[in-house]
């Protein structure tokens, strides 16, 4: 029984297949060539960094198109929002592709929080809409040009000052307060959390370059990515279970095979004295 009972546990501890989110591309790291890969940091080609730099007409013709169709409801003709949505106009290229990225626009329920899913559109179309957006102010963030940066010690102290009370110390995700969650991490791309940082979607706070630097932004990014791989040294995580857990596994497997080799030593010797 106490066999069944520790592989009954283990088994339900063993951490689930978790559901494959579509990767969308990055902005690149600085430097790197298209598609090139570089300490585990994907860098395709860049969309848009910067509003300076006009996208093509037709681009935003396309862009438009989609707009009319999947967005106008909601946030407007003229993208001033509406009593559903707020406005667009101030909503630079980060803002857009971190929300059309990770699934949250376009939203099924208005006025409820937006939650990470797979893409609505390819990435051409993101990058369309993008760029009808930005062609109507796009005076928000824009797409962060992110750098690799292998200082974890300083990106693990930006996360626990500004990040862990909401995202938890292991990225899982927590309860923010005001019926908002805070999202896990673990499907976050490096661009996607430099993006959340810099645009400040839903409650989070908007930290400009004022607040966190581009340098410490790059620590922080990967000591993100790091969290994605932890180095269990104590050995199987149990699906970082916590201390309840973990204790429980102690016992079940600890005190319960210490009884077994307890009985089968005493009955052992029972038979040879028997004998």
């Amino acid at each position: 029984m106490i066999v069944l009972a520790a592989a009954a546990f283990l088994a339900a501890a063993a951490p689930l297949p978790r559901a494959t989110v579509p990767s969308t591309p990055a902005s690149p790291v600085a430097g790197a060539s298209p598609g090139a890969m570089s300490n585990g940091m994907p860098q395709p080609p860049a969309t848009y960094t910067s509003v300076s730099a006009p996208p093509p007409a037709d681009q935003v013709k396309v862009g438009g198109e989609l707009y009319a169709v999947h967005c106008i409801s909601c946030h407007g003709a003229d993208l001033r929002g509406t009593p559903m949505a707020p406005g667009l106009t101030s909503s630079g290229a980060g803002d857009v592709d971190f929300q059309l990225s990770t699934g949250r626009m376009p939203l099924e329920v208005p006025g409820t929080e937006p939650m990470r899913g797979p893409p609505s559109f390819p990435r051409p179309q993101i990058d369309a809409l993008i760029a009808y957006v930005v062609s109507h102010g796009g005076t928000g963030p824009p797409i962060p040009v992110l750098h690799h940066n292998a200082d974890l010690t300083r990106g693990r102290v930006i996360y626990e000052e500004n990040c862990q009370q909401c995202h938890g110390a292991t990225g899982d995700g927590a309860v923010a307060g005001f019926g908002w969650l805070a999202p896990s991490l673990k499907a976050s791309i490096p661009v996607q959390v430099a993006e959340a940082v810099r645009t400040g979607p839903g409650i989070m706070p908007r930290y400009a370059a004022a607040d966190i630097s581009d340098r410490d932004l790059d620590a922080l990014v990967g000591y993100v990515e790091a969290m994605h791989r932890p180095d269990d040294r104590g050995g199987y995580s149990l699906a970082s279970a916590g201390p309840v857990g973990e204790g429980l596994a102690g016992w079940i497997v600890g005190v319960g095979g210490t009884i077994i080799v307890m009985l089968l030593v005493g009955e052992t010797l029972a038979k040879k004295r028997s004998a």
